[in-house]
């Protein structure tokens, strides 16, 4: 997943929106209603003439139907699988590539008046904040998923599960690292004090539901929120350093800085795919239970004209199938194209290891109205 040094404020969790403010989300798509009147009036003309002017204001008809399909995304390999789309469909795409934290800033900027036809990022919390909006289009994909996959479908269909990494991995380099930690309250040793690191997240879309994760198997939802902050407060005691995303950690892994770090899935891997290996670095992998199973999803704009979301739902079947998924492990080799299928049929990259067997889901309904005030504790105290 991209990310971005973006410490703004996000707040997707609000209530509902306003009357006004449901009128005034269809802002933009006004040119689109006004091309779709105008095809209207020049086929009701053609009804008047001959067979072959008929068929042309079917054709242009037809043709006005395509409006540009406007994605956001945050994926490595979404430009490849955007052109990819539009050269076997014919959809034109306009693609607004870049991390999850500044989306989600445009997304809620948006609110009003959604610019977006289709959301593509790392974690279902943003998605079930958007879907407790309105603002999601409920959508059945008819594609099978496997076992995993289909764990991962919400019960309203607000959004589409397309691939999964896990949240987190613990990367370490074995040329210096003291010892290998079974669990996540190993890290609380004194000989793991001051060679911790992991992300910021108010900056890093995967490490709140990192934390949430965290929060879920030391207390449940009940005492979660206490209890993680206990021990991520014991953790900062032992010298935990916080970078603001993925790459930074890697950086500080890679000069010394620390020598263990909590990132996501697909960096770690590729991390151990692009590192060259000395007699002073080598980086390895391990997953401590419980990881937290980390989906990419796409959700539909609910106010996107209908043109828009019958496109935006040929995207997800396109990224879905065969061919797509073939596309998406090819785009970013060394990136975000390093996750683990939730298609049958599709097989996981060679570089991955075997899928965590000790995972965990956590509630995205129950934990993303809680990202907002979890940041900010964080921000206060951990950092």
């Amino acid at each position: 997943m991209r990310e971005h040094m973006d410490d703004r404020a996000i707040d997707l969790y609000a209530g509902s929106r306003p009357l006004a403010a449901e009128t005034a989300m269809h802002a933009r798509r006004h040119v689109a209603f006004v091309s779709a009147l105008a095809a209207v009036s020049l086929g009701v003309m053609a009804a008047c003439g001959s067979a072959s002017a008929a068929e042309s204001s079917a054709t242009a008809s037809t043709a006005s139907s395509v409006v540009p399909l406007v994605v956001y995304s945050a994926q490595g390999y979404d430009s490849v699988v955007t052109k990819a789309f539009q050269a076997a469909t014919g959809i034109p795409v306009k693609l607004d590539d870049d991390s999850t934290g500044p989306l989600l800033t445009k997304v809620a900027a948006e609110r009003n008046n959604p610019q977006w036809g289709l959301l593509w990022v790392d974690g279902a919390t943003a998605f079930a904040a958007l879907d407790k909006q309105g603002q999601l289009l409920d959508y059945a994909s008819p594609t099978a998923l496997t076992t995993v996959g289909q764990s991962l479908v919400p019960s309203d269909h607000s959004y589409v599960p397309i691939s999964t990494t896990v949240m987190a991995a613990l990367i370490y380099n074995a040329a210096k690292a003291p010892a290998v930690p079974a669990t996540y309250q190993d890290l609380l040793q004194s000989r793991y004090m001051g060679l911790v690191g992991m992300n910021d997240p108010s900056q890093s879309g995967p490490t709140f539901p990192f934390i949430a994760g965290l929060m879920n198997q030391m207390g449940g939802q009940t005492n979660g929120v206490a209890a993680g902050e206990a021990y991520l407060t014991k953790l900062k005691a032992n010298g935990l350093h916080v970078f603001p995303t993925n790459g930074d950690t890697l950086h500080a892994l890679e000069t010394g800085q620390i020598v263990y770090g909590l990132i996501q899935s697909s960096a770690a891997t590729g991390e151990v795919l692009k590192a060259p290996k000395s007699a002073s670095f080598d980086a390895k992998v391990v997953y401590l239970p419980s990881a937290t199973l980390l989906p990419a999803a796409i959700g539909i704009d609910k106010g996107a004209p209908p043109a828009e979301q019958a496109e935006a739902k040929r995207l997800i079947e396109y990224v879905l199938s065969p061919a797509g998924q073939a596309i998406m492990q090819t785009g970013d080799p060394s990136g975000d194209s390093l996750y683990w299928p939730i298609v049958p049929g599709v097989t996981a990259l060679p570089a991955l290891p075997p899928f965590p067997s000790a995972y965990q889901t956590i509630d995205p309904y129950f934990w993303g109205p809680l990202e907002g005030q979890v940041n900010a504790w964080f921000d206060s105290n951990i950092k």
